[in-house]
């Protein structure tokens, strides 16, 4: 038997189906692979027995001929997702201790659809990071490394745990959370696929919160197939979020695979920044030819306040963090660090508690939320981020199917090259995501190449409002065409 961790979900449904291995022979490999594989650093915590146990009543359901979709399917969970009767942390000392009562609906919902939980990921502090960094577990390694160099590089973040370990196969699938690019991002960096599904598409109920009217859950993958099934398991309407959507769920995995035939794909004019590296310009040009020869319509558009969408967002994004924080206060749960009275109790419980980075967009979200600024910064933020919004309306109402783009604007990079330099510089590595977050819209980052230094790129898919079918089916083009990226191990 080949080992079971290099199987993908499709692969992993139809071998339990045929009885080719079980549940629990699958969820051991996985254990092993990630007992193998500490120095990555990707699971903060790993639920053995609970996972053993989950694949048991698997195996005990296909038996009975009872499989749900994801029966025994071994996924790792970010950190941000609440667990009942499992640490929860959002990688921040803060929540220290902190073990839910509670199920999130998007991890209650693959539950229900018999998936296994391997454990938790590291990802950046409070999703606050495009690197995995700032987790109060110390940075996530990605397993690709830069031709000819053994230094560590960075996996993306802040779902950086689960792009790792979907990439070093130490899951099948895993879920992420993406505010300003926190899926697609980390994705793009480790060869993998990431989807942020629309706004309003997978319940926010139970995911810790940064920015609450930017955050979007969604699955991180091997295949476009497998974030199909995943999203079809995460998705649904929740009453104890009134953000969430009530529509059906359509079959994503049916459009995997279908025509793109007399689509009509846009290219914007606004993404070709200044000083874009020429292999992101030569992977951009690739896939307009691969989705062309499809027999896609490839047509030039406009969204013309892109550029004001990341000085918008890092408004948007902290002001809410900041309100979002303020119920971290060593009261009720978490980290307490005692004070004289309790204002300092507070004081010293947040100084402690939060990371430099958590603690800088807090400070500027207070201050864009302040008298005097509110409106200077805040409110005009927002009516930017309707401007942006309008932008993609006009080009979806003439007619446009999806929007391709480049998904980062350069590869992994390495641990600490960029952590001390100007935060602006790491900022701008969501530089072609935030838009889709601003918009609410669905965006996709599916693999498309190496660059010279033998490291992963890819290509982002931008749709309209829950038409991810439309993505699945244009993203597959893509994969064909590319190819599938695995990292050599060395670990």
């Amino acid at each position: 038997m080949s080992d079971l961790t290099t199987l993908t979900i499709a692969e992993i449904r139809d071998g339990l189906a045929a009885g080719r291995f079980s549940a629990l022979e699958l969820t051991q490999a996985y254990l092993a692979a990630m007992e193998a594989a500490r120095e990555l650093n990707a699971y903060v915590v790993e639920t053995p027995d609970k996972a053993l146990g989950m694949a048991a009543e698997s195996d005990a359901r296909i038996a009975r001929g009872e499989a749900r979709s994801l029966e025994g399917v071994p996924l790792g969970i970010k950190d941000l997702f609440c667990t009942e009767g499992v640490h929860a942390q959002a990688a921040s000392r803060i929540l220290d201790g902190f073990k839910p009562v509670y199920e999130s609906t998007v991890t209650g919902n693959l539950w229900a659809d018999g998936a296994v939980m391997l454990g938790k990921l590291n990802m950046d502090e409070f999703a606050m990071g495009s690197s995995n960094e700032t987790s109060c577990y110390g940075p996530v390694v990605n397993p690709w490394r830069s031709a000819g160099s053994n230094a560590p590089m960075v996996p993306g973040g802040s779902s950086g745990g689960s792009a790792t370990a979907v990439a070093a196969r130490l899951c099948a699938g895993a879920t992420g959370t993406d505010t300003g690019g926190s899926i697609r991002q980390p994705a793009a960096f480790t060869g993998t696929v990431g989807i942020k599904p629309t706004y309003g598409r997978c319940s926010r109920w139970g995911i810790i919160a940064f920015a609450s009217s930017l955050d979007q859950a969604g699955p991180l993958s091997r295949t476009v197939r497998d974030a199909a099934i995943m999203l079809k398991s995460m998705a649904s309407v929740d009453p104890k979020d009134t953000t969430s959507v009530d529509q059906p769920v359509p079959d994503y995995e049916a459009s995997v695979g279908q025509s793109v035939k007399g689509l009509r794909i846009g290219v914007p004019r606004e993404y070709r920044i200044d000083g874009m590296p020429p292999e992101i310009e030569a992977l951009w040009e690739r896939g307009k030819a691969w989705l062309a020869d499809a027999g896609a319509e490839m047509v030039d558009i406009s969204l013309p306040h892109t550029k004001y969408a990341l000085p918008a967002y890092y408004i948007v994004a902290p002001a809410e963090a900041s309100s979002n924080l303020a119920r971290y206060d060593g009261v009720r749960y978490g980290l307490r660090v005692p004070g004289d009275d309790i204002v300092s109790m507070y004081e010293n419980t947040r100084a402690a508690g939060f990371g430099k980075e958590v603690k800088r967009r807090v400070m500027i979200g207070t201050y864009v939320l302040s008298a005097g600024y509110y409106d200077a910064y805040y409110l005009r933020a927002q009516k930017v981020r309707a401007l942006i919004k309008r932008d993609f309306e006009t080009v979806f109402a003439d007619g446009v199917d999806a929007i391709l783009t480049p998904a980062t604007p350069s590869a992994a990079f390495g641990v600490a090259e960029k952590a001390v330099a100007s935060p602006i510089e790491m900022y701008l590595n969501d530089i072609f995501t935030v838009t889709v977050n601003m918009a609410g819209l669905p965006g996709i980052a599916v693999p498309a190449g190496l660059d010279d230094k033998g490291l992963p790129l890819a290509l982002q898919l931008i749709g309209r409002p829950f038409d991810e079918e439309m993505l699945f089916r244009t993203g597959q083009v893509i994969e064909d065409a590319a190819g599938y990226f695995v990292p050599e191990r060395w670990w």
